[in-house]
């Protein structure tokens, strides 16, 4: 028995020694010039972009990891990496199957027009090699292994994305993904940015079982965001239902969830634009549904309705509006109350039933938001009849304003048709007819577009 155990002790040590060799022999190849060399030519051939890296590295102690530095995707501007960690797991590897552990990214600059310009680059090989005939899985392959290269763990250490208009937003994030490709729990900061400070947490809930004869409920998360002093907190859920349409045939991705907004500065969120402060109070429905999980982003659609406390209008100044009765653009608004209603769907925004009081002013109105953040609507205000200003222009009527402009720089002024109404009243009833006048002329010229049809 001791004779078996000291072979045994002999065959494990010579192992060891064996896999310290192999170790070492191939850190030293990788950290070649000639390995480092061809993989930049694999990489530039894949991508259609040179690529340059400074050191490739294999490391076995604690964990097998090859870990790349120095990368940099020569694109136009260029998307640079200080470093990259893939780390498998032991198990799966000592079977002949790679499963990814662990991606470590750290310190990389990812620019929204270079990342555009190498898919555009991806997208013009594809038809090159899509008339190839397509690979299918082996028989009897189980469907994880599709998910296999999917990190079980992502980090993402001051990674920098530049949009193309320039803004830059650094975050530090670490993800823990499941064995379906989902997230179990999502920890992200913003370092750097428009929402700097920020901080947000989605964490997986327990799968509950589904009802005798109903359909799987599906997966839910908790989240949680801090972010301008108050914190957003709510459920998200995810499934899989029927397709609506006959023409895809199987099965959808369902997104749905509330969302609670509590004591949050606006300006925060809408960063750097300052044209709305106050603390918002908002309730939030979203929902979506698509076939892929990329497609669900440009298919949200959100209700909220939300109050503002101690709301400030910067760049707009109503009262001047009304008081001029002609064109406004700067100037102040300070609000007691401001609330109503928005209707999202992909970048474009809808604000309806909206009501805002301050003192003798009060406004109510519809506006929407282009996704290129222009402005188009319509606000009625009104002035109390006792107060100086409803004095001078006859107060307690709805004087229609068109708003325009951008979020950045909003814009009112009166329509044609009121704008005329008003001259008339002026004239007529100077002082008192200027309100009544162009609250006439609007509901004339919008007769008139009913009419005929304009």
């Amino acid at each position: 028995m001791a004779k078996v155990f000291k072979w045994g002790v002999f065959l494990a040590l010579g192992l060891m020694v064996l896999l310290t060799v192999v170790a070492f022999t191939l850190h030293r190849w990788v950290s070649t010039d000639g390995f480092r060399q061809r993989v930049e030519r694999e990489a530039t051939a894949a991508l259609g972009v040179p690529v340059a890296l400074d050191r490739v590295a294999v490391d076995v102690w604690p964990l097998p990891a090859v870990a790349l530095s120095g990368i940099s995707v020569h694109s136009k501007p260029a998307i640079t990496v200080e470093r990259v960690e893939v780390r498998p797991q032991w198990q799966p590897l000592l079977q002949g199957r790679l499963v990814v552990s662990t991606l470590l990214v750290r310190r990389a600059v990812l620019p929204q027009q270079g990342i555009d310009a190498v898919l555009l680059l991806l997208q013009k090989k594809k038809p090159a090699t899509s008339a190839a005939a397509p690979t299918q899985a082996p028989a009897g392959q189980p469907q994880t292994a599709q998910l296999d290269w999917l990190p079980r763990r992502t980090v993402l250490d001051e990674v920098t994305w530049i949009s193309a208009a320039g803004a830059r937003t650094t975050v530090q994030a670490e993800a823990r993904f499941g064995d379906d490709g989902l997230p179990d729990s999502v920890a992200l900061k913003l370092l750097k940015g428009n929402l700097e400070g920020l901080e947000a947490s989605l964490k997986r809930e327990e799968a509950k079982p589904a009802a005798p004869g109903a359909a799987a409920a599906g997966d839910e998360w908790d989240l949680r965001i801090d972010v301008g002093g108050g914190k957003v907190e709510g459920k998200l859920g995810l499934k899989k239902v029927p397709s609506g349409s006959a023409a895809r045939p199987g099965e959808e991705l369902l997104l749905h969830g509330k969302l609670q907004t509590r004591d949050v500065e606006v300006s925060a969120l809408t960063a750097p634009s300052n044209s709305l402060t106050g603390k918002l109070e908002a309730g939030t429905t979203l929902s979506s549904r698509a076939a892929t999980t990329g497609a669900l982003v440009d298919a949200l659609q959100t209700q909220t309705t939300f109050t503002v406390r101690n709301a400030v209008l910067n760049g707009l100044d109503l009262a001047k509006a009304v008081r001029t009765i002609g064109l406004s653009r700067g100037g102040q608004t300070q609000l007691d109350t401001l609330a109503g209603q928005v209707s999202t769907q992909g970048k474009s925004a809808q604000l309806t039933n909206l009501v805002a009081s301050s003192g003798a002013l009060s406004a109510t109105g519809n506006v929407a938001i282009s996704p290129a953040k222009a402005l188009s609507g319509r606000v009625s205000v009104n002035v109390a009849g006792d107060s100086k200003l409803g004095n001078a222009i006859g107060g307690a009527v709805g004087v229609p304003l068109t708003v325009g402009g951008t979020l950045d720089k909003p814009e009112v002024t009166l329509s044609r048709s009121a704008l005329l109404g008003a001259a008339i009243g002026t004239a007529l009833l100077p002082g008192v007819g200027t309100g009544a006048g162009a609250n006439l002329g609007d509901r004339v010229g919008e007769g008139f577009r009913s009419l005929f049809g304009k």
